[in-house]
Formats: C-alpha cells, structure tokens, sequence
C-alpha cells in the first residue's frame, strides 16, 4: 500500500465522491448526521452504576438504571465537562444554562418510558467541523470542508434489546441503560458518503484527543443516524430518510451512497420517496426499511422535574465565594484542551519537513505518531526519510497483517536500528527491505544480527568494480545504446548487477562505477 493510499484509508474505502456527484445531475444530494458518542466515564450520566463494556447481562443496574419507584438522578459531573470540552473543540458557544427534558416513548429496553435529554436548551450550540477528503484518492489534491455543528446535547442512553429468534423471545440488558451520551448533530451541509465519512472520522479523532469518549465504534460508542435526501437544483429539499445506528465508517460511506442512489431511481422511476426509517445491511450492501415516519410520534416533551437548570459558569461570571471544585468553569476546561489533530498535523509539518497529506496518515492511525516520532528520536537519518520506512513499509505489513501499531512485532526501537545501519551505509537499501521482512517474522533477531546471519554487508568496492566490469562484458548491445545515447539502458545494467550482488549493493555506487566505464 502506498503512503497516499495509507492515508485516504481514513474512511477504509475509495470513493470518487466528486465525479459520483456530477453524474446524478440534475439531482442534489443532502446529508445530515447526528452522532452519539458515548462518555468516556467510569459511572453513568445519573448513578453511581458502573461502565463496562462487555460485562454479564444486567450485572451493573442500580435501583434508578431499573426506574424503581422513589429513586432520584444525579448529575454526573464528569459527563458535563466532557460535554463541555466538546463543545469548545468544535467551536461550539457553550450555554451558561441548559435544560433537561422527558422524551416519552415506550420500548422493552427503556425501563422509565421516557429518556432524559436536552431537547429545548442543549448544553452547546452553533459551532463547526473542519475536516479534508482527497479528491479521486489522490493525497496530493486534498480540499477542505466545513459543516456547521446544530448542537450538542446530553442524554441517556437505552438498554439493549437481544433477539432470540429461534426460541421467539427478546431478552433484556440493562447494563448500558442510562450510561450518558453526547448526541452531535450536524446541518445537512454534506452531499455524499465520502464526505459524511471524512466528517465522522475527523470527529471520532477530536473526541479520542479529548478522551471525552473513547468512539470505539465497534463496542457501540459511536453510532451515527444518516438522514439523506435528494432535490432538483433551486428546488426545496426532497422527503428524507434516516438510516440509524450505522457503527462503521466505511458503512456509513456506504449506506449513504446506497440510499442517494436509490432515491435517484425511485424518484426517476416515477414513485415517491417515504418519510422512514431504514437500516443499512451490512452483507447485501443496501439500506432496508425499518418504520415510517410518516404519522410524526409524538414525544410529548416535557421538562424533567427532578433536575434543576445545569448552571456553568466563566472567569467572569463565578461568584467569588463560590467553592471552585463544586463548579463547572468553562474557561478553565479550555485552558487545559489539548492540541486537537488539525494542529498536531500542523505541527507534524512544520517540525520535520514532511509533506501535508503524510501528516494526515501520521495522525489518523492510531498511535502511528509517536510511533514515528520515537523512530526519529532514535536515528541519525533524516525524517523526511525515516516518513517513508514508517508510511510505505511499517504501516503496509500492519496492514496486510490487521494489526494495530501498538501490536507490531518490529517496534520503534528496532525499526531505528535498523535505519541507522543504512544511514551509515553498513547496509544497502535493498538490505534494509530484506533485514525489515526477517524482523517481521518475529524471531526476536536484532538488525545487525540478520545482516551478518544472510551476508547482507555491502561488498567492497574492488569487488563491486569487477562485477560491474562482467555484467558489461556480458551486455554488448545495451553498452552499444548508452554509448549512442540511450541513458535510460542503465537502469538495466544496475539491475542486472543487484541482481549479481543479491541486494548488497550501493545503487548510486554501483551507477557511478558504470558511468565511468561506459561515459568516458
């Protein structure tokens, strides 16, 4: 994999976005998401219930997570300030006072009837999303977007539902019910699923940077409601769809490409699009409806009576008196915000030389930066350098192998070893590939020990000379074409004495040696 294709791996799939959309002309497609992230918290949003993903069935349910009659919520602090440390990083304005509210609806996995949410007064609105795509995979013409942040509100989430099909019965978990959520939702300003994707993956990467949520999709911490629809040019958005709890962002590209396209057809085909829900399967590649929407569910929204306005506060407006550490300072969370990955990107650039769409790679695979970094501070070789060992060669065996950074069998340690044998040239650079796929095997086997173990020490130059001098002999008509002018024949004849030399070489040895026999 090359490094450009490393990199537009963010979304884990190609798509050609832009020509994709001047092919359904005269349609314009719309998309908005709203995301629920799930706190990064040791308890849930209103009791002291543990979190823990994976635990035994109803294992960690407290008497108010049950909705027991008498008990009562209280607020975790931790889910507020992860709030608010969201807010700040997507440029959101934070209100000084948010409101809870009732959300009525009757489900086997939410014991109360109702869910408590922030629908009248969230805790933080108006803000923006910056994130960039490459434009038909190519990493070297990268464009940025923006999409406006509606809002960002704090609720609780359900228990879950399990479905045994063949004993026709649903068991219920109550482990993840009332564990608090954040729900970001974005303005329709997208208009395809590369873009829905790249939006998605760019916030999941701000949140792992706050540690406001962990946004591990796979274990349900990220999960993203698309809704899509389609208009003519000048014309009032079309009927949308919503296509819920897609946990992958390669789904979500998918899904919503599926469906923009399937209201193309339908709308060409002469039918009407359906104010529904869908889901979007995984296996057949298309979204499937769920329910419509049709008869709007009236959620009779009121406010929570056992709550009080959540109250924050700023440098200017905390009492003097008050006890700071039973407040929520709003300036203080932003003076402790941590660079967010636009900036280490930034940074990336401006400290090491490298280009652009390499930060990018860098800071959208996991852990792949200090990865980096830790090689550089350990090799006398250049970084402009070291970014390719760590972009084509490192990242290519994680990925052909599906592991993570942290479990690759060559750490930075060894990878810098090796690097510094090449950088003084005790080693050649087809030497170094063939040392780095010995280290992959996992043998335990330090650098310099593969090199003297294959007899990969590069041959002295005598030597060299006289393998030159053979392969010349042996190629009369390609010496004759260099000779008239043919330059580009060379290549061969370094080839041909790599070859001879089995990767021990110097390529820019073994080229100057043949220049002065054959360019004199």
């Amino acid at each position: 994999m090359s490094a450009g294709a490393a990199a537009c791996g963010v979304l884990g799939v190609q798509l050609l976005c832009h020509k994709q959309i001047a092919s359904l002309a005269p349609w314009v497609p719309v998309v908005g998401l709203e995301i629920h992230a799930q706190i990064s918290s040791n308890s849930k949003l209103f009791s002291g219930s543990q979190v823990q993903f994976s635990a035994p069935p109803n294992s960690l349910v407290s008497f108010f997570d049950a909705s027991l009659p008498g008990t009562l919520p209280v607020l975790n602090r931790r889910c507020v300030e992860a709030a608010v440390m969201t807010g700040l990083a997507l440029n959101c304005s934070i209100n000084k006072k948010s409101l809870f509210d009732r959300k009525h609806y009757f489900y086997a996995d939410l014991p109360a009837g109702y869910q408590i949410t922030q629908q009248r007064v969230p805790i933080a609105v108006n803000g923006s999303l910056s994130y960039s795509l490459c434009i038909d995979n190519k990493m070297s013409q990268m464009v940025t977007k923006t999409v406006r942040i509606k809002q960002i509100q704090l609720e609780q989430d359900s228990g879950k539902s399990l479905h045994d099909d063949t004993r026709s019965q649903t068991l219920v978990d109550l482990n993840r019910a009332g564990v608090g959520l954040m729900e970001v939702v974005m303005e329709p300003d997208m208009c395809c699923g590369e873009e829905a994707a790249a939006a998605v993956r760019e916030l999941q990467l701000i949140l792992q940077t706050l540690g406001s949520s962990q946004a591990v999709m796979a274990e349900g911490q990220l999960r993203v409601d698309a809704n899509v629809s389609v208009h003519h040019p000048g014309e009032p958005y079309g009927v949308r769809t919503e296509v819920k709890n897609i946990n992958s962002i390669r789904f979500l590209a998918k899904a919503v490409d599926y469906e923009i396209q399937r209201q193309i057809e339908e709308l060409e085909n002469g039918g009407t699009i359906l104010n529904e829900t869908r889901a979007f399967d995984s296996k057949l590649g298309c979204t499937i409806p769920m329910r419509d929407k049709e008869g709007k569910q009236d959620y009779r929204f009121m406010p929570e009576p056992n709550l009080p306005p959540l109250i924050l506060y700023d440098a200017k407006s905390l009492p003097a008196n008050m006890n700071h550490q039973q407040v929520v300072n709003i300036d203080w969370i932003h003076e402790t915000l941590p660079d967010l990955p636009s900036v280490k990107r930034a940074k990336l650039v401006e400290q090491y030389g490298i280009l652009p769409e390499h930060s990018f790679t860098l800071v959208n695979e996991d852990g792949l930066t200090e990865f980096f970094e830790d090689v550089v501070k350990q090799t006398q070789m250049n970084p402009k350098k070291v970014i390719g060992w760590v972009l084509k060669d490192t990242l290519s065996y994680l990925k052909q192998r599906s592991l993570a950074v942290k479990d690759s069998p060559v750490s930075s340690f060894v990878l810098a070893d090796l690097l510094n044998l090449l950088e003084k040239k005790a080693i050649s650079s087809t030497a170094a590939k063939q040392v780095l796929a010995e280290l992959w095997k996992g043998e335990g086997k330090t650098p310099l020990e593969i090199v003297r173990e294959k007899k990969l020490e590069p041959i002295q130059e005598k030597e060299l000379e006289q393998i030159c001098q053979a392969v010349i002999d042996g190629h009369e008509d390609e010496v004759l074409e260099i000779k008239a002018g043919t330059l580009k024949v060379l290549n061969k004849l370094i080839g041909l004495v790599q070859r001879e030399t089995q990767g021990r070489s110097n390529p820019v040895l073994v080229k100057q040696l043949l220049e002065k026999k054959l360019l004199k």
